[in-house]
């Protein structure tokens, strides 16, 4: 069992890593996102107070989300451990976090700013199924389509180099008392998070005790 994690900046590869590790151990994948929507499509008291301030564009509050994600941490599916990915995201979430469950490690993709602008802007996604594309790494079949239903991929608003450029700017700010945090606890672990996701995986193996496969690599 363990509890991990998953901290980086957008478009570093968490919910790539999180999920091949998930898939791998049995661990619950634990993102906010996910988190939230699946609490008001369930209707739960908490989901449905979410819903109030996601429909009128508000950030749900850090309590609120703070709750949903306790709830799903009691859950069966988290006895095995967990990934969290992408929470917490300031120190005041890191600090709360700390009162209702303990981690073996926090995991930090560390990655160049310039190669994040260039994985984000070249992410699609289909509109229908969600399935997430990049034209350099993981093109679809037949340019601009979806291999899954031939819907035409669309590039996100803040997937724009300007809108990245100004998200890793604030990422950064916010991120570094964090990290410091977590350095200063004996839990940060750094993992390059450049190269290809079966690199990365590896790597990551390493630092959490998993074994490494040796057709993968380096």
């Amino acid at each position: 069992m363990a509890h991990l994690v998953l901290l980086g900046p957008p478009g570093a590869g968490k919910g790539t890593q999180a999920a091949e590790l998930a898939k791998e151990t049995g661990w619950a994948h634990l993102s906010t996102g996910d988190l939230l929507r699946a609490a008001v499509r369930a209707g739960t008291p908490l989901g449905r107070e979410a819903d109030g301030y996601m429909r009128m564009g508000l950030l749900v509050p850090d309590e609120l989300v703070l709750g949903i994600l306790e709830e799903r941490l009691r859950a069966p599916e988290a006895s095995k451990g967990f990934l969290l990915d992408g929470y917490p995201r300031n120190l005041a979430q890191a600090e709360t976090l700390a009162g209702i469950t303990s981690l073996d490690h926090v995991l930090y993709f560390e990655i160049p700013n310039e190669l994040l602008i260039e994985r984000t802007t070249n992410r699609r996604h289909c509109p229908r199924c969600g399935r997430i594309y990049n034209l350099i790494t993981r093109p679809p079949r037949q340019p601009g389509r979806c291999d899954v239903d031939g819907a035409e991929l669309l590039q996100r608003s803040d997937d724009r180099a300007e809108a990245v450029a100004t998200r890793l700017s604030a990422y950064g700010q916010q991120t570094a008392p964090l990290l410091d945090y977590y350095r200063r606890a004996g839990l940060l672990r750094t993992l390059d998070a450049t190269g290809t996701p079966a690199e990365v995986t590896r790597r990551a193996r390493s630092i959490v005790g998993l074994p490494v496969r040796a057709r993968e690599p380096l």
